[in-house]
């Protein structure tokens, strides 16, 4: 069974609550449950951090974990350097996703410190993004 882990960053713990206009009125946990129906036959974890240390902390662990990463690293997209450093260390696939389109949104959201270490990004579906992360791994 493939193994994928849905790392998210900073805020994304508050989905349904925070800027619903921009992401929805949806908790991820409850999102989590329909990617769980949807893809059965893959073995689906999530690990959220507000702390760009734990985020770090868990793709180190992931290498050996998992078959493959989704990573909304949030703001720290467009400030870690540690993040995307991390990512071009592990051996395991990562996709960068983002709810909202970012290019559509603040000129400093427009630079991606992680895409250049990621197998590809996925923007601006709003939660389905994740669902296509996951498909480009099948």
């Amino acid at each position: 069974m493939k193994r994928i882990l849905i790392l998210n960053g900073p805020n994304l713990n508050l989905l349904g609550q925070r800027e619903t206009d921009v992401y929805g009125k949806l908790s991820f946990d409850d999102y989590m449950e329909e990617l769980q129906k949807e893809f059965p036959e893959i073995e689906i974890s999530c690990y959220q951090s507000n702390i760009e240390g734990e985020i770090i902390d868990k793709l180190q662990q992931a290498n050996l974990e998992f078959d493959a990463i989704v990573l909304n690293a949030g703001a720290y997209t467009h400030t870690s350097i540690a993040i995307s450093d991390a990512i071009k260390s592990i051996d395991t696939p990562v996709v960068e996703v983002h709810i909202s389109n970012v290019m559509a949104r603040e000129d400093f959201r427009h630079v991606s410190y992680i895409a250049p270490n990621c197998v590809g990004s996925i923007i601006g579906f709003g939660l389905k993004s994740y669902r296509l992360a996951i498909l480009s791994f099948m």
